[in-house]
């Protein structure tokens, strides 16, 4: 990997990985670079129309309408050629695939959600200060990590160390949304996703847009990895259906978790539809390495590949019902929905194949497993075709023979239909390997009924439907995202603790009174939901700060609210009169003492001293 540009200075003391040159001139890069291009003229021709159709409203002059009409008419048309151009971009499989020579479909990636640069370094600044009290150019250093990191996110690699990239960054959100953005407050930063499917921006001052973002991209990482994977060894087709179960993985957390992000390509809709792609060349790749293993020439080895095939074709089948659903039909790429219909026509005729060779090609002899294969041809099917039993039809030559030509007829046929719908799609067409596998698997089976056709033979038996089985569960893989295993850029002002604080309570234990090892101990058992501490935090004899909180993490797994008692001058917050004798906090210091700690925590015995004003900013903020 090179660097990543990043405007400004380049800082080399960086601790995480960069991100690739994003002006590379790579096959991939080109290609996401045209996405970011026809994404600013969807942009442009947006704001065009909502522009003349708010003077079409306003304007009473009929010219002046006619004009604004015309110039209307242009914009609908031009926007419309710009998202077929974004779905051909979208539908660009080719770019992805990994150099190999064996016959293998193509399989689907998705392209990387794009996004605008976010400088966080004033807001950022202007929020320790006003929300912690804090010097932020202590944090400055820290805040440059994070935008090194979130630009270096724009252009990952290819590979494991890109997808560790997203990884870490989306790690760095968790505790810094319960520091910069507690309680649904946002430091005047705004961030911008342009939707991968219609290219659309989406502009929010909510982290959670850019979580699911980052999300969606890893998702598309995994996708794009998996589909470079040289697919010509077992070990090869296991990553990749790794990466593909990996990357239904994140589909399902992102799913599961943002459930209101308002991109069509985050929408609860098409993250089903993904899922189902997903999961379906995950099992592809599977039943590869099934293939690519060999199968024994016998008929239960035969028949239950053929389940095999037919219960990929029976996925496919599902993806393409879902990606005809009104809601995401007119979105999803028509690459896309072809190379599904191709690919469950394929399949389907494949099983009718397998079927056809284990009734034909094999006879019941005296050493065969008779009640194997009547076993496996008693699952093969809702119904036996003429109710026969089993047994009966495997003894029996002429109406082995009969089946099996009947199913080599709904593979010839099934055959001409992927062919077809290949023809239908210009993308597919520009594919030789997908003219490669359809015509050889097509010539090979009317090779075959051509060898058997008689000329009187006027038979026309339809052959039954296959029960698709599987012996492989193609389950998604839930990704361990735990913000535990990454660096905290903000751990120190997370904490918000300074020399002379006291901890008076940890987990609902008084240790007021405890050694420094014995509070230390205690801080260090943790519990995973983790735990409540209580805090003391004296003021100086200066002006007393205004009452603030402040959300922040002290190493720990839980977050907590700080909120500092201050005091008017001899009042209570409820108005009250407070006693002026001094606190028991006071010892000789002559200090008194600000309770720093969740409300449910407070301990009750402790009265607030006198409001006293602050000289050494010792407050917590």
């Amino acid at each position: 990997m090179t660097d990543s540009v990043r405007s400004g200075p380049q800082r080399e003391n960086s601790y995480f990985h960069k991100g690739c040159n994003p002006y590379a001139q790579t096959g991939r890069s080109k290609l996401q670079t045209h996405r970011v291009s026809l994404n600013q003229q969807i942009i442009k021709a947006m704001r065009l129309r909502a522009g003349a159709e708010n003077l079409l409203r306003v304007t009473d002059n009929t010219r002046v309408r006619e004009v604004v009409l015309l110039e209307l008419s242009f914009v609908n048309s031009n926007l419309q050629l710009l998202r077929e151009e974004l779905e051909t971009v979208n539908g660009s499989v080719q770019v992805y695939q990994g150099e190999q020579d064996s016959l293998c479909f193509p399989l689907i990636p998705l392209g990387l959600k794009e996004t605008k640069e976010v400088d966080f370094l004033l807001p950022f600044k202007d929020f320790i200060q006003e929300h912690y009290s804090e010097n932020p150019a202590l944090y400055e250093e820290q805040i440059l990590d994070l935008m090194d990191l979130r630009q270096a996110t724009r252009t990952p690699s290819r590979s494991v160390a890109g997808v560790e990239l997203l990884t870490s960054y989306y790690r760095q959100l968790t505790p810094l949304e319960s520091r910069f953005f507690p309680g649904g407050r946002h430091p005047h930063l705004f961030f911008t996703w342009y939707d991968s499917l219609t290219g659309l921006p989406v502009c929010q001052p909510h982290l959670s847009l850019e979580k699911a973002s980052v999300l969606f991209n890893m998702a598309a990482l995994y996708t794009q990895n998996g589909a470079r994977t040289d697919r010509r060894s077992p070990a090869g087709l296991r990553t990749a259906a790794i990466a593909f179960r990996s990357a239904a993985g994140l589909l399902w957390e992102l799913r599961e978790t943002y459930t209101h992000v308002p991109s069509f390509d985050l929408s609860p809709a098409v993250q089903g539809v993904l899922l189902h792609l997903l999961l379906a060349q995950a099992r592809e790749c599977s039943f590869e390495e099934m293939v690519l293993a060999g199968t024994a020439n016998r008929v239960s080895s035969l028949l239950r590949l053929a389940q095999e095939a037919a219960q990929l074709s029976d996925t496919y089948t599902g993806v393409e019902l879902s990606s005809g659903q009104a809601a995401v039909q007119s979105h999803v790429p028509p690459a896309w929905r072809r190379t599904v219909q191709v690919k469950l026509q394929h399949y389907r005729a494949l099983a009718h194949y397998l079927v056809s060779i284990a009734l034909i090609d094999h006879r019941l002899g005296p050493l065969d497993d008779a009640e194997l294969q009547e076993e496996v041809l008693a699952g093969l099917y809702d119904q036996m075709p003429n109710q026969l039993h089993p047994l009966t039809l495997l003894r029996s030559g002429e109406h082995r023979l009969q089946l099996g030509k009947a199913h080599l007829r709904s593979a010839i046929m099934a055959h001409e239909e992927a062919l077809r719908v290949q023809g239908l799609c210009p993308s597919l067409k520009k594919m030789q390997i997908f003219q490669d596998i359809l015509r050889g698997s097509h010539t090979r089976s009317l090779a075959k009924f051509t060898e058997l056709e008689q000329e009187d033979d006027f038979d026309m038996m339809e052959a039954p439907h296959i029960i698709g089985k599987s012996s492989q569960q193609i389950e998604v893989l839930k990704p361990d995202l735990s913000s535990d295993k990454v660096v905290d850029l903000f751990q120190k002002l997370a904490a918000g603790l300074k020399d002379g604080d006291v901890v008076v309570s940890v987990g609902g234990t008084d240790c007021k009174w405890a050694s420094a090892s014995e509070v230390e101990a205690m801080l260090q058992d943790v519990p995973a939901d983790g735990l409540d501490i209580q805090v003391i935090s004296a003021q100086g004899l200066e002006a007393a700060q205004v009452p603030k909180s402040a959300t922040f993490c002290s190493g720990l797994s839980k977050v907590y609210s700080q909120s500092c008692w201050v005091l008017d001058e001899g009042k209570s917050r409820k108005g009250k009169k407070v006693s002026k004798k001094l606190s028991f906090l006071n010892w000789a210091s002559k200090k008194t003492a600000s309770t720093t700690s969740l409300p449910s925590a407070v301990d009750n015995s402790i009265q607030p001293g006198p409001s006293i004003q602050p000289a050494d900013g010792s407050s917590l903020y």
